[in-house]
C-alpha cells in the first residue's frame, strides 16, 4: 500500500543488488547528474567518543524522483573490542515528490557494492582497456567487493593483495582466488603489490600515505576509496601530481578526499582536475588519453550512488514480494 514503508535486511540487498545491475545503475546515475536530473548530494560527519556518524544524501530523477539519506556509523575498534563490524547504518528512501518514507534498509552492502561499482564505472573509462593485474591494497570486505567489480569490466588474469595484517592478506587470498577462479597473491608490501600492476586499488583506513609515484609504472590506474574523511589520506601528493585526477564529487574530495591533502600540499589546483565522474560519464570530459597515462580516481563515496542503488534494491524488492511491510505513521 502506498502509506507503507518497506523493511528490507541485509539479506534481502545482497539477493537483489547484483554487482553487473549496480554497476549500470551507478553509472546511469552520474550520467543523470550530468544531465541535472538529480537532487545535489551533501555530506554531515557528526563524531562521536569512539567514532563517528557520517551522513550522505542526495535524489535522483527516475521516472519517479526518489531521495536517499544514508547513516553510516564508522567506529573502527569494533570488531576488536566488541565483535561487531567497524560500519553499520540504514538508508532512508523516500518519494522525493511528497515526501513518504518508501523503504529503509540495511546500508553496508549498497556501500559495499556501490562503491565498488564506481570504481569499476571509472575503470573502463580510466584504465587502460587491456588492464590484466590488479593489486588491491586493503584485505577487508570493501577490498573483496572491489576485486569483484573489477573483474566484471577488465579482462583480469592476476592479483596481488595486500593488508596490514598478514593473516587478513592471506586469508583473502585462499578466499578470492576460489571465488573468482584467478590466481591472488598475498604481497609483503605496497610496493610488491603494486610495481607490477596495472591497476591498483587502495582501501584502507590509513591517516598515512602509502602509496607513492615510485610504486605504480606509467599507464597505472589508481582508484582510491579509503579516503573519506579530513583526516584519512592513502597516496602521497607526488602521484597526484603527475596523473591525471577525475574525482567523484570535485567538491567533496577537496573536503575529505586524496584531492584535499594533494591541494593543501601545492601538488595541483582544482583547475588541474580534468573533471567529475559524472562529466567523464557523460562524455564532456576525455578519459584516458594515452597508453603512458597514470590516472587517479578520488572516491569518497557520493550519495548518488546510494540513491541508485537503494532504488533499484526497492523495486526489485516490491516486484519479488520481499521485506516487511510497515506503517510507520499509523
Amino acid at each position: 500500500m502506498d502509506d507503507e514503508t518497506l523493511i528490507l535486511a541485509r539479506r534481502d540487498v545482497q539477493e537483489l543488488l547484483g554487482y553487473d545491475e549496480c554497476i549500470a545503475a551507478v553509472e546511469d546515475a552520474f550520467r543523470r547528474h550530468a544531465a541535472g536530473a538529480s537532487l545535489a548530494p551533501g555530506v554531515l560527519a557528526v563524531k562521536a567518543p569512539s567514532g563517528a556518524f557520517h551522513v550522505k544524501a542526495a535524489g535522483l530523477r527516475l521516472g519517479r524522483t526518489y531521495f536517499a539519506a544514508k547513516t553510516n556509523a564508522n567506529f573502527p575498534d569494533n570488531p576488536r573490542r566488541r565483535g561487531r563490524p567497524a560500519i553499520q547504518g540504514v538508508i532512508v528512501l523516500c518519494d522525493a515528490d511528497d515526501g513518504r518514507p518508501l523503504a529503509l534498509m540495511d546500508s553496508m552492502e549498497v556501500t559495499l557494492r556501490r562503491t565498488a561499482a564506481a570504481t569499476a564505472v571509472a575503470a573502463r573509462r580510466l584504465a587502460r582497456p587491456e588492464s590484466a593485474t590488479v593489486a588491491v591494497c586493503g584485505c577487508g570486505q570493501q577490498g573483496r567487493a572491489q576485486l569483484r567489480a573489477l573483474a566484471r569490466v577488465l579482462p583480469l588474469r592476476r592479483v596481488f593483495a595486500f593488508d596490514a595484517e598478514a593473516s587478513a592478506t592471506r586469508a583473502y587470498a585462499a578466499e578470492m582466488s576460489g571465488e573468482l577462479g584467478l590466481p591472488v597473491s598475498a604481497a609483503a608490501s605496497v610496493d610488491e603489490a603494486a610495481r607490477d600492476s596495472d591497476v591498483v586499488v587502495t582501501c584502507t583506513p590509513a591517516r598515512a600515505p602509502l602509496l607513492a609515484r615510485r610504486h605504480v609504472r606509467p599507464g597505472t590506474f589508481v582508484a582510491a576509496v579509503g579516503a573519506d574523511s579530513p583526516e584519512k589520506r592513502e597516496l602521497e601528493a607526488d602521484l597526484l601530481a603527475g596523473a591525471t585526477v577525475v574525482p567523484d564529487v570535485l567538491e567533496q574530495c577537496a573536503a575529505i578526499g586524496e584531492l584535499r591533502h594533494a591541494l593543501a600540499a601545492g601538488a595541483l589546483a582544482r583547475a588541474d582536475v580534468r573533471g567529475e565522474l559524472a562529466d567523464l560519464v557523460a562524455g564532456r570530459v576525455a578519459g584516458r588519453t594515452s597508453a603512458g597515462e597514470i590516472t587517479v580516481f578520488d572516491s569518497t563515496g557520493t550519495a548518488l550512488e546510494d540513491v541508485a542503488a537503494a532504488a533499484l534494491v526497492f523495486e526489485r524488492a516490491r516486484e519479488r514480494g520481499l521485506g516487511l511491510r510497515v506503517a510507520l505513521g499509523a
